[in-house]
């Protein structure tokens, strides 16, 4: 299946839902299932410092170098001024990713947990061929 690897903590807010939109600074032909695998590295300081964020990942657990989640790549967007304009209503999803003219914001649907899997992430998407097993969403009663 194809992957793409994301920095801590967004990979991590990929996976609980709270983040539904990756952005990149380059587009993809591609649609259909992919992994989200936690990069064995986190943001740089800078980018992370941003109380949102912070609030956000208050008591969860990275997931540095697992693949996490399966999700569905919908569609990409292109960011214009207009775009961001839109972005920026969702104060949450605006402090969740890079906006901005030229960039390009990934959209996620359909995301279900997996029972992590230990791998060295790559750049760009790219292929992982082994087993993964997702785990049931337990029924509230």
């Amino acid at each position: 299946m194809k992957v793409i690897s994301v920095k801590e903590p967004f990979a991590t807010l990929i996976m609980n839902g709270t983040k539904k939109i990756e952005t990149r600074s380059w587009k993809t032909n591609y649609r259909g299932e992919l992994f989200i695998h936690a990069s064995g590295k986190n943001l740089a300081k800078e980018f992370l410092i941003n109380d949102t964020v912070l609030n956000l990942i208050q008591g969860l657990n990275m997931n540095y170098g697992n693949i996490i989640c399966k999700g569905t790549l919908v569609d990409y967007i292109y960011m214009d001024e207009k775009f961001i304009s839109e972005i920026k209503k969702d104060f949450i999803k605006y402090e969740c990713g890079l906006y901005e003219v030229g960039r390009y914001a990934w959209v996620f649907e359909n995301v279900e947990l997996i029972y992590p899997i230990s791998v060295k992430g790559k750049l760009n998407i790219w292929n992982f061929d082994g087993e993964y097993e997702v785990i049931k969403k337990q029924k509230h009663r």
